[in-house]
Formats: C-alpha cells, sequence, structure tokens
C-alpha cells in the first residue's frame, strides 16, 4: 500500500513539472508498468446503435492497477466513435493519454485491443449515414436481433497483448494529422455518464484488481461483474429519480478519484473472444 501511495506521490509532482498542453493531454502518471491486455469474451450488443468500449487498464493509488471490462454503450450523438485511452511510457513513467469521441477513430497507441481495435483504425463497425453497422468478422453479434452487419475480412490483427506505447511497449507515433485531431477533439468531446459509471463501477469491485485476478479474468467474475454494475446503474437511475426536478436538471455524475476519470477516460470474432 506504502509503495503504491509513493508512486502516486511522484507520479503527481512529475505531471506538476510538465507544460500546459502535456498536462491537457494526460492523466497523471505512474512508475508501475501496466499489466498486458487479458483475453476475455465479447459480449453481444443490446440493441442497434452500441458501440464497442474496449476494456482497459486504470489506475487507482489505493488498490493499483483495475481492469475495466469491456462495454456497449450508446454514443453521444450520431456518427460518433471512440478513440480508446492509452498508456505511454516516457521519461520513466507511465502515463495515460485520454480517450475521447469523434467523428474517426484516432491514435490509441497501436495497443491491440481487440474486437476490431487492433492497433491502428477501427475495423468493427461504421456508419452509414444515421445507422451504425457491425462488421461480424470482428464482432460478436446476434444477427437475429441486429441485421445492420456486413462482413469485411480485410484487417491485422496481430496476438501482441502490450497494453503500453513507448520504450518496452509497442513502437508506435501519431502523425501529424493523428496529432492534430487528438488536440479537437479531447477539448470538446468528454465520455458519457455510462462510461463514467463503468469505471466507477470497476473501481469498486475488487475481483477487478490486478492484485487480485493477476490479469485472468474468469467469465464467472466478468459476469458477477456486469451483475452488479446492472444493479449500480439502476441506483444511479432511483438516486436521479428521487432528487428534486431542479437539482435533477443541474445533476453531474461524480467523477472518479485520481487519475483514472477516463475522458475517458480508454478495445469479436465470431467465437467472441478478444482478437
Amino acid at each position: 500500500m506504502k509503495a503504491k501511495r509513493l508512486a502516486y506521490i511522484l507520479s503527481i509532482v512529475s505531471l506538476l513539472t510538465l507544460g500546459t498542453q502535456a498536462k491537457a493531454q494526460l492523466s497523471v502518471s505512474i512508475n508501475i508498468a501496466p499489466p498486458p491486455i487479458p483475453t476475455y469474451a465479447q459480449p453481444m450488443p443490446p440493441a442497434d446503435g452500441y458501440i464497442w468500449i474496449p476494456g482497459y487498464w486504470a489506475y487507482d493509488q489505493y488498490s493499483g492497477y483495475y481492469w475495466v471490462p469491456g462495454y456497449w454503450t450508446m454514443p453521444p450523438s450520431i456518427g460518433m466513435l471512440w478513440t480508446p485511452g492509452y498508456w505511454g511510457f516516457n521519461n520513466g513513467l507511465y502515463a495515460w493519454h485520454r480517450g475521447y469521441w469523434g467523428p474517426r477513430v484516432g491514435f490509441y497507441g497501436g495497443i491491440n485491443y481487440g474486437f476490431g481495435y487492433f492497433g491502428t483504425g477501427f475495423s468493427g463497425g461504421m456508419w452509414r449515414g444515421n445507422t451504425y453497422v457491425y462488421n461480424t468478422a470482428v464482432t460478436r453479434v446476434n444477427t437475429n436481433i441486429i441485421h445492420n452487419t456486413y462482413i469485411d475480412n480485410h484487417y491485422v490483427n496481430n496476438s501482441n497483448r502490450i497494453s503500453y506505447n513507448g520504450r518496452g511497449g509497442v513502437n508506435m507515433t501519431p502523425n501529424h494529422d493523428d496529432r492534430q485531431y487528438m488536440k479537437q477533439q479531447r477539448g470538446s468531446s468528454a465520455p458519457t455518464d455510462d462510461q463514467r459509471n463503468h469505471n466507477q463501477a470497476a473501481r469498486n469491485n475488487p475481483d477487478m484488481r490486478f492484485e487480485r485476478n493477476n490479469g485472468t479474468l474468469s467469465q464467472d467474475m466478468l459476469n458477477r461483474h456486469n451483475d452488479q454494475m446492472k444493479d449500480f446503474r439502476n441506483q444511479q437511475q432511483n438516486h436521479n429519480m428521487q432528487m428534486p426536478r431542479g437539482d435533477r436538471n443541474n445533476f453531474r455524475e461524480p467523477r472518479m478519484a485520481g487519475m483514472h476519470q477516463p475522458h475517458m477516460q480508454r478495445g469479436g470474432g465470431e467465437g467472441g473472444r478478444r482478437r
């Protein structure tokens, strides 16, 4: 516990030495490398229009790294796609680069999050006008319920499970267009309440902590977490409904403490496994 707190304090000191532009793009850094991306099953989308948010390792100063399982969520508006956050190693520290919404998928460190997020771009689905369509070559979909699908096998999927960019990790840098796009979108495309709730639920679940699961997540463990997430969401909805209407309109979901408010901020084939 003391080591985690010391690492967290040192990371804050290091962040204070960065320039304003760097601070805007990074969350608090840490000197402990994130674990490899685990292998897990992708659930099917519950209905049309849902976008896949890949799972990622987040960090808490008290419990260390914890896994935020991948999930389906509604985008903030039609035409929006999610660029996942990623860990980057630089100057001896691992910094979380926040994810963001935008009209295309930008740079996410070359990390293979699976299910269409294979390191560059996104092959799991696309917008056709006002309709989101799913690529069943890499995304697990119940075609009896969802009919907006296509098949495109032209993608590159490596088996690399390294979870951070930089020395010792994935060696890839953003080009000029990606850097400009990143600056534009991060300032105007915050995560949704649902994304913040998912991060909060994972942070509160001891089973998601690396110190307990050692980077291996069983399906039973993920199923229990999904059930807890449903309870958490229902509690939030009930809380909002019990608030006076004026307060309800002004209410904002509580922000996550520490470095992971993954702004996000922060990833299958027919077999349903990470590919």
